[in-house]
This record gives structure tokens, C-alpha cells and sequence, in this order.
């Protein structure tokens, strides 16, 4: 147990960022298993809007020191390895932003 006031203000914002952080690479973490288990289903429009807000949780959890920035790039690349892997391997076309609308 901490002895001194200063001691036990440092142990109470200690467990503070402690919770803040758990939620923040919690979420980071879920993410990216979300876009893992969309990739392998080949539910790959699903997946590309999932690997995107998981790129984003995984820059905000390194922006804000909850992880180093080389592992968040790590995953990144790693998530997008796999993406594009199963976009190549044919199983679903994905559109493109600049396909024209169909002919009514």
C-alpha cells in the first residue's frame, strides 16, 4: 500500500488509465477479429468497411500511447495482408468507387 498522499493520488490515476486503456485495446483487439472472421467467411465488402475501422482503432490506441506505433502498424499490415490476399484469391469481386449507376 502506498504510504504518502502523493503516493496514493499516483496509485488512484494509475488504475484510472489502467480501465481506459483495457476498453481502448479491448476494442482495438475486437476489431480486428471482426475483420479477421469476415476475410475468412469471403464477406469481403463487409470486411474491407471492417478492416478500415479497425486500421482506425488501432492508429487511436497508438496515438494515445496504449500501444507502440510499430505494433499498431505491425497489425495493420498485416490485416491488410490478408485482405487483399483473399480480394486476389477471385472470391468476390468488390465494386469500385467510381462504377457508373446501373440503366433504369
Amino acid at each position: 500500500m502506498p504510504r504518502s498522499k502523493s503516493a496514493q493520488k499516483s496509485a488512484r490515476v494509475a488504475e484510472r488509465k489502467r480501465l481506459r486503456n483495457k476498453s481502448i485495446r479491448s476494442a482495438a483487439k475486437t476489431s480486428v477479429t471482426q475483420a479477421e472472421k469476415l476475410i475468412l467467411a469471403s464477406e469481403l465488402e463487409a470486411a474491407q468497411r471492417a478492416v478500415v475501422a479497425a486500421t482506425s482503432a488501432l492508429d487511436k490506441a497508438a496515438k494515445k500511447g496504449i500501444i507502440h506505433p510499430n505494433t499498431a502498424a505491425r497489425r495493420k499490415s498485416r490485416l491488410s495482408k490478408k485482405l487483399s490476399r483473399a480480394v486476389m484469391s477471385g472470391a468476390v469481386d468488390t465494386p469500385t468507387t467510381d462504377a457508373e449507376p446501373a440503366e433504369e
